[in-house]
């Protein structure tokens, strides 16, 4: 436990200073110094990680009680909006991410403990269900991140604000990006609901009923985007305003009911 104290507060500080080094340089004229973010946000990365398998990994079982798994699903978060950084300028997003899960590595440490919610790893089906469900969930809040970024830009350019998109890449290339990730995540979460309805037997039963019907009306809306997009040409605040629906209530169907269990209850 003391080494996941030190991990955990360091890889905090290294995430909020590769927060604090992108945010200060965000407007200058030469941009942040994105060598310098990416090596911060690398060396938290790799300590987040093995922070992680420390947590979760226990035995023969996975311990998926929430705050492991709000590590988790950041984590991934954080390591693919790095590794698009690479190639392409989302500077944007990066402060967000960086903030958010050097955040929560903080709020860990002060959390009361809690009980282990083991996934006993023979479970092959309802590991392949939650596995995609959570992937699904990072792309899309992915998505939701470029919806923002896409109306930012959007905005700044009606306004003829130049200075405040230069270091940010062209609108319709972000806007490209961001349909791209809201397929993919669409059809992983589809993926993830066809194995639940089809492989395991409680999918629908009374206790899990908020989360199915939850994330079928998110899949629904995100399918409702794509359709709107490719057929009638939706973009811009109509866009963001649904993805926020939709990814709040994904959210509440994975989240929702595990945070009064087991933290209020």
């Amino acid at each position: 436990m003391d080494f996941l104290v030190i991990g955990s507060s360091l890889a905090f500080l290294l995430y909020i200073l590769a927060t604090l080094a992108i945010v200060t340089r965000l407007f200058h004229p030469k941009g942040p110094n994105l060598t310098l973010v990416l090596s911060l946000a690398t060396a938290a990365i790799a300590i987040h990680a093995f922070n992680d398998g420390l947590l979760f990994f226990s035995q023969d079982s996975i311990n998926f009680n929430l705050p492991n798994v709000i590590s988790l699903v950041s984590l991934i978060i954080t390591v693919v909006v790095t590794l698009v950084a690479l190639r392409f300028k989302v500077n944007l997003l990066l402060p967000v991410v960086y903030g958010f899960t050097g955040l929560w590595q903080l709020v860990i440490l002060f959390l009361p403990p809690i009980e282990s919610i083991p996934l006993v790893v023979e479970k092959f089906v309802l590991l392949s269900h939650i596995s995609f469900a959570l992937i699904a969930y990072c792309i899309l809040i992915i998505a939701t991140l470029y919806a923002f970024q896409v109306t930012y830009i959007n905005l700044k350019l009606k306004r003829k604000n130049l200075t405040a998109v230069a270091h940010l890449p062209p609108l319709m290339q972000v806007e490209k990006q961001l349909f791209s990730i809201l397929t993919l995540g669409t059809v992983i979460l589809f993926v993830s609901q066809v194995i639940g309805f089809v492989f395991l037997d409680d999918f629908l039963a009374k206790k899990n009923a908020h989360k199915t019907v939850l994330s079928l009306l998110a899949f629904a809306t995100y399918s409702l985007i794509l359709w709107g997009h490719f057929q009638k040409g939706w973009r811009g605040h109509r866009v963001l305003v649904l993805m926020i629906s939709a990814s709040g209530l994904l959210t509440l169907a994975y989240f929702g009911s595990r945070l009064v269990k087991e933290f209020i209850l």
